[in-house]
This record gives C-alpha cells, structure tokens and sequence, in this order.
C-alpha cells in the first residue's frame, strides 16, 4: 500500500510538471513562417528560343514531383497537375536555348546551346499554380547528349523562384 501511495504521488508531480512543461511551450512567441507560397499570381512567361545552333541534345523532363516535401502545408490545399499550358525551358545564363509543352505529362525537349561545356538550368511555369519553378541541379551541356528517357526521365528538384 505504501508503495501504491508514492507511485501515485510520483505520477502526480511527474504529471504536473508535464502540464507545465506544455504551457511553458504554447506561451513562447512563434516565429512566422518564411515558405514561399507555391501558389502565385504569376502570368505565363513568353520565353522564346534565342538562336538555333548547330550543336544539339535533347531530355526528357518530368515535373511530377513530390512538393508536398517541401511545401507540405500548401500541397494539401492545392490541386497540382501538369496542364497543356505549362511550360519547360532550358536556359543558358539568360538565353532560352529550349522550350516544350508538355505531352502526356512530361516535357520531351531539344536544346540547342553555342557549345559544350555551357551551363544549363531548366526553368518551368505551372499554369495550375501560377507560378515558376526553377530545378536545382544545373546540366553541362554536351552536344548530341540525351538525358532522360520515356522509361527514365530527368527529375529535378523544383523550387519556387524565377
């Protein structure tokens, strides 16, 4: 019985301090969050291809990525699909150097660049989401090089920026 009696007390305190612990933690002030919404007012972008150059490559892209790991408080509110009006673009510094539409969900794109060794980042507009992605991984291009495939293709990591 004595026992019983100090397991109750012991569960007593250890249950106020638990309590208090918890009060503590909800009167802290919160920080605002600094997510950058996926979800914008952006206008489709009239990227057009520069040049045509001899050198050539081409990629097959998907943008069917998992946002919700990034921006998990946003993609549950908002439907994101792949519509006919986004836009895949491939860039060497500032010039458009490919563009493609999507075809049943991916972007099969030609890039054309003035030579190997460029630097290329790939750029895409979510008319969905009204907004624009830009991948990660930046490419260095290679003449007649493919990237990606039907079975196989090139998924970057997206993030919201132009």
């Amino acid at each position: 019985m004595k026992n019983a009696i100090h397991f109750f007390i012991l569960a007593l305190t250890m249950c106020v301090v638990l309590t208090s612990c918890k009060k503590d933690k909800e009167d802290e002030p919160t920080t605002p969050s600094t997510t950058t919404s996926i979800k914008g007012n952006v206008a489709a972008p009239s990227w057009a291809v520069s040049e045509d150059y001899d050198m050539s490559s081409s990629m097959t892209v998907t943008t069917q990525v998992d946002l919700s790991l990034t921006y998990p408080d946003q993609v549950k509110s908002t439907k994101w699909t792949v519509s006919s009006d986004d836009l895949l673009a491939a860039f060497d510094g500032e010039n458009c150097i490919g563009l493609a539409k999507p075809n049943d969900g991916m972007f099969y794109l030609y890039v054309t660049a003035p030579k190997s060794g460029s630097a290329v980042t790939l750029k895409y507009y979510s008319a969905s989401l009204k907004n624009l992605f830009k991948a990660d991984e930046t490419l260095v291009y290679s003449n007649d090089a493919i990237i990606g495939s039907v079975a196989e293709p090139f998924a970057p990591n997206w993030k919201v920026g132009k």
